[in-house]
């Protein structure tokens, strides 16, 4: 590769448009990781009533089996509410024509078909969205669910973002993930046969991992043809099992020279139809590494060390 493969390029190649995916964050939507059907307490990364006192844990959450979903309305509102927002900052700041509907906090699947169909077709409505990009779990995504987004790709631009993480499964087991890479794989396969988009999330830095270890999942998501990549480095913030663990002396954060070394060999691996949407990510109440803190200056030496291998972007 000696030109870096971007998700904007991918969609400016395709529309001809500048166009950009606006994150949303739905309330009501939790994880079978923390809500008790699979694990408690989530990723040992993911911020959870366990070690936040501000979270109000009368807070309604929803499931495929919830039987009524009190809160709709609000989540219609918000839905408009933060894309209308964020759209009028996005036309202006990037002058961007078109966007796509970016559900992304927690798990997007993991609801009753019936509120995940309303959500999706009023976020189709939405003035200027072209498509949907869907976070979610592998294991929180039916075939109903599945064939519903297969129908729209005929007409809309449809991606699910798998959270992957690693594909070594002593690596998911250390980090509470309550899955294994065998059934991840085999959905992102039963997602790609139905002619969807998939995009992978990984991390780079988890609890004992070598770079070989960050590699090989890399190896292991491009095997599955997925369509496109994210990738981040493990960071640590508050209210956090990590955080304990961390201010234990347990565990040590990637070091930004690893990183970026590690970043650009799987750079290097990416075959040329699968474009990179994350290379690096910022978050509030860090607790470390400290050049996590701006993702500017972490995008500036990313930069430099793909020019230095000869990659352009």
């Amino acid at each position: 590769m000696d030109k870096l493969y971007t998700f904007g390029k991918y969609l400016k190649q395709k529309y001809n448009k500048k166009i950009k995916k606006v994150p949303i964050s739905v309330p009501g939507f939790t994880c079978p990781n923390i809500d008790g059907t699979k694990a408690r307490g989530g990723c040992i990364f993911c911020e959870n009533e366990s070690f936040s006192p501000n979270f109000k844990k009368e807070r309604f959450t929803l499931n495929p089996y919830t039987e009524k979903n009190p809160i709709l309305k609000k989540q219609l509102n918000e839905l408009r509410i933060q894309y209308n927002e964020t759209t009028k900052i996005y036309k202006n700041l990037y002058k961007s024509e078109k966007f796509i509907v970016y559900f992304q906090s927690f798990t997007n699947t993991y609801a009753p078909f019936d509120t995940l169909k309303t959500l999706y077709e009023e976020a189709l409505k939405l003035s200027d969205a072209i498509g949907l990009s869907i976070g979610t779990r592998a294991d929180s995504i039916d075939d109903k669910t599945l064939n519903y987004l297969k129908e729209k790709s005929q007409d809309y631009e449809i991606w699910v973002e798998y959270g992957v993480q690693s594909s070594n499964n002593k690596t998911l087991a250390k980090i509470n993930r309550a899955e294994f890479f065998e059934d991840i794989a085999q959905t992102i396969k039963k997602t790609k046969e139905l002619g969807i988009n998939v995009c992978a999330h990984l991390i780079f830095g988890l609890p004992g991992e070598t770079q070989e270890d960050m590699l090989k999942s890399v190896e292991d998501v491009i095997k599955l043809e997925i369509d496109s990549i994210k990738i981040h480095p493990l960071y640590v913030t508050e209210n956090t099992l990590l955080a304990l663990e961390y201010k234990k002396g347990n565990f040590e954060p990637i070091t930004e020279e690893l990183y970026i070394d590690t970043l650009i060999k799987a750079i290097k691996m990416l075959p040329n139809n699968v474009s990179i949407q994350r290379m690096t990510a910022g978050t509030e109440n860090l607790l470390a590494p400290e050049w996590c803190k701006n993702k500017a200056t972490q995008m500036s030496h990313i930069h430099k060390a793909l020019l230095k291998e000869g990659i352009t972007f």
